[in-house]
């Protein structure tokens, strides 16, 4: 029996910077997972997927599992939260601020 279908959000790294970004509502790429659309039907995530895969620029793109949150989607795996927050090797870009305010000060 096939597993059901849980929420997916399709992810990928933009060309030119290498920022993991997500595909929004409009078929626009962001950076930020909660303004991602979060796909709820195996179909049409799937065509969407083949769209934008098909984006010249963007590299890598992939359905990932999110969980629908109060805020929009959130990541269910380790992996996604790690692209997320960007590089762990030392504080720069994304990880410098959380929410406005210095990370490890």
């Amino acid at each position: 029996m096939p597993r059901p279908f849980t929420p997916k959000a399709i992810t990928a790294n933009a060309l030119l910077e290498g920022d993991v970004i997500y595909l929004s509502h409009d078929g626009q790429w962001v950076r930020d997972l909660r303004a991602a659309r979060a796909f709820t039907e195996q179909d049409a995530a799937e065509a969407a997927l083949a769209t934008a895969s098909k984006d010249g620029m963007v590299v890598g793109a992939y359905l990932t599992d999110v969980k629908l949150g109060e805020h929009g989607p959130e990541p269910t795996h380790f992996r996604e939260e790690f692209r997320r927050t960007g590089p762990s090797n030392y504080f720069h870009g994304k990880q410098e601020t959380t929410n406005g305010v210095a990370a490890n000060v």
